[in-house]
C-alpha cells in the first residue's frame, strides 16, 4: 500500500486545516504550504480537488480561505485518499505487481495483508477532526519542516 505524494500532502494540509481552523478563522494555502513545507501551486490544485471532493470548504474574499465545515469534520483519511488517488491505489499490490490478491499472491502478500487490512481500518474509523485532536494531544507533528537532525557527537 504506497500512497502517492499528492495523498500524503492532502492528509497532512486536511489535519493541519482540522488542528488550526474554524468557520470564523480561515486559513490560506500559502499559510498551510509554509507551516507543513509543501510547494504553494502544488497545495493550490489539491486544495480544488478536495472542496469539489466535500472533504475541505473555502470561502473567498478578504476574511475568505480554507476551513473544514461541520459537513467536512465527519471525513476520514480514507476519504482523502480516495478523493485523491482512488481507493484502488490502497489495494494495490506492495511489490508493484499487476496481478496480487489471495489467490495469486505475491512473494510478501499474506505477511503484508493483515497490516494493510488494520490501516485501512484505522483510516475508516477515525474521523479527521479525532486525528487532529489525537495530534494535538500527543504532541506530534505535522511538518519535518523544523526538526533538525541529530547529529552524532
Amino acid at each position: 500500500m504506497m500512497l502517492s505524494r499528492a495523498s500524503k500532502y492532502a492528509i497532512l494540509s486536511t489535519l493541519y486545516l482540522a488542528e488550526h481552523s474554524s468557520e470564523e478563522r480561515k486559513i490560506s494555502v500559502k499559510e498551510i504550504a509554509e507551516k507543513i513545507d509543501v510547494p504553494n501551486p502544488f497545495l493550490a490544485k489539491l486544495f480544488q480537488q478536495l472542496v469539489r471532493g466535500k472533504i475541505i470548504s473555502s470561502t473567498k474574499g478578504p476574511n475568505g480561505g480554507f476551513y473544514l465545515s461541520k459537513d467536512n469534520s465527519v471525513k476520514t483519511v480514507c476519504d482523502i485518499i480516495e478523493n485523491i488517488d482512488g481507493l484502488n491505489r490502497l489495494n494495490d499490490c506492495f511489490l508493484g505487481l499487476h496481478e496480487c490478491d489471495g489467490n495469486n499472491p505475491c512473494p510478501v502478500h499474506f505477511i503484508v495483508e493483515p497490516f494493510k487490512k488494520n490501516i485501512l481500518g484505522k483510516f475508516r474509523d477515525k474521523t479527521i477532526v479525532e486525528f487532529a485532536k489525537e495530534i494535538s494531544e500527543t504532541g506530534r507533528v505535522l511538518t519535518l519542516k523544523d526538526i533538525s537532525p541529530k547529529i552524532p557527537k
